[in-house]
């Protein structure tokens, strides 16, 4: 199995486990701080924003690592939000990438920022956990999903108020978009072999116009591979309009200050 096959075989058992630890309607009679409001909508926070950063809370990768190991969330997030982030993605897979649903709850105790709910998400408890916790957004994986599954995860997910975040890296993966979608990412790194190219992205933008409609259609988000304010200038020029990073900002002693340098470069009149 190639690394994308051994997460998602990883995270079925531990969906499967979970279910039955704590199925859906005990999860909801435990009830949640979260519940009573619909969430901040992440596709209006990133259409508003100057900058479309989503900055990414994340601790290891399974190609690169620990990243930040001791990384926490009460002085990483608060410092994203301070720094000018349009929105914040938590890792919540603790075997492959160091997080966990504690994170994202912690996050929007201490945020009010969108959080998007970043997994590997294959069943529609997920989705419940993600609402239950204060997600404002999942993400869907075009690669480890059948377009059907696609649609019915990204129905439930509007039914529990939360925006969907599809994930594409090919052209061929584009038929999972739906009706259901709000914003629509491209992969720059290929999940089978974690190989990153950030001009996946510029490759697709003709395609995805066509495909979404323009304006009308799904916001187009920028993910993975990206470190420099230039890149995030041509990938906005070219129409994206979220960029989603984590590595570029987690790697460094301090994520927040990281992000904060980022955006003010961003915003400041370039000659």
């Amino acid at each position: 199995m190639d690394i994308l096959e051994t997460i998602t075989a990883n995270t079925r058992r531990e969906v499967a486990w979970q279910k039955q630890t704590l199925p859906v309607d005990a999860l909801l009679r435990l009830g949640s701080p979260w519940l009573a409001e619909a969430p901040r909508s992440m596709r209006r926070a990133l259409a508003e924003s100057e900058t479309g950063i989503i900055a990414e809370f994340k601790r290891r990768s399974p190609s690169k690592g620990w990243l930040h190991e001791d990384a926490k969330i009460e002085a990483v997030v608060p410092a994203y939000e301070a720094g000018g982030a349009s929105a914040c993605s938590v890792l919540t897979d603790s075997e492959f990438f160091g997080g966990t649903l504690e994170d994202l709850q912690q996050a929007r105790r201490l945020a009010a920022l969108p959080l998007l709910r970043k997994d590997f998400i294959v069943d529609e408890y997920q989705l419940y956990q993600a609402r239950t916790s204060g997600a404002s957004a999942v993400l869907l994986i075009a690669a480890v999903l059948s377009p059907d599954e696609c649609r019915r995860l990204a129905r439930t997910a509007h039914e529990l108020e939360l925006e969907v975040l599809l994930e594409v890296h090919t052209p061929s993966e584009l038929s999972h978009l739906n009706q259901y979608v709000d914003m629509l990412g491209v992969n720059n790194r290929d999940l089978g072999t974690f190989h990153t190219d950030v001009e996946n992205s510029l490759r697709m933008i003709d395609l995805l116009r066509r495909e979404t409609g323009g304006s009308e259609g799904p916001l187009l988000v920028s993910e993975s591979g990206i470190s420099d304010p230039q890149t995030v200038l041509r990938l906005r020029e070219a129409g994206f309009r979220g960029f989603l990073m984590g590595e570029a900002f987690m790697k460094t002693g301090d994520p927040g200050r990281a992000l904060a340098e980022f955006v003010t470069w961003l915003k400041t009149p370039q000659p």
